[in-house]
C-alpha cells in the first residue's frame, strides 16, 4: 500500500511539473509573439547570447546549442534557418571542421534578444516563482 501511495505521488509530481512546463511555454509563446518570436526561438537566442558573454565569442555549433536545448536535431536546424531568414542569426561552416556549422548572433539578433528578454524573465518569474508578486 506504501508503496503505491509513493509511486502515485511520484507520477503526480511528474505530471505536475508537465503541466507546469506546457503552461509556462504557452505564456512564453503569447508573451513573446509582440517580439515575433516563440519561446524556443528566444531560447535559441539567449543561449547564443551568453555565449557572446563567455568565452565562445558568440559563436557556437549546432551541436553545442542541440545538448543545450529541449528539441530534436532536425527542428533546431528548422529554427535556425528561420532565424536566420530573419536575419536574428548567421550560419558559417566551423573553421576547424568543415563538416560542422556555427551559429552566432547578428546585430538585429542582438537587439531583438535584448527586448525580449525583460518579458521572457518576467513571465519565468511569475510562473516558477509564485512567491515573487
Amino acid at each position: 500500500m506504501a508503496a503505491k501511495k509513493s509511486e502515485q505521488a511520484l507520477v503526480g509530481a511528474w505530471r505536475e511539473m508537465l503541466s507546469l512546463h506546457a503552461r509556462t511555454v504557452g505564456e512564453l509563446d503569447r508573451a513573446l509573439d509582440r517580439h515575433g518570436l516563440g519561446a524556443s526561438d528566444f531560447e535559441v537566442l539567449d543561449i547564443l547570447a551568453e555565449s557572446a558573454a563567455g568565452d565562445d565569442g558568440g559563436c557556437l555549433r549546432v551541436q553545442e546549442i542541440a545538448s543545450r536545448v529541449h528539441l530534436s536535431q532536425s527542428a533546431l536546424s528548422r529554427l535556425v534557418a528561420r532565424l536566420e531568414r530573419d536575419g536574428l542569426v548567421r550560419r558559417a561552416m566551423c573553421s576547424e571542421d568543415r563538416r560542422g556549422v556555427r551559429v552566432e548572433l547578428t546585430d538585429a539578433g542582438r537587439s531583438r534578444h535584448a527586448e525580449a528578454r525583460p518579458l521572457q524573465r518576467a513571465v519565468l518569474s511569475r510562473m516558477l516563482d509564485p512567491g515573487a508578486d
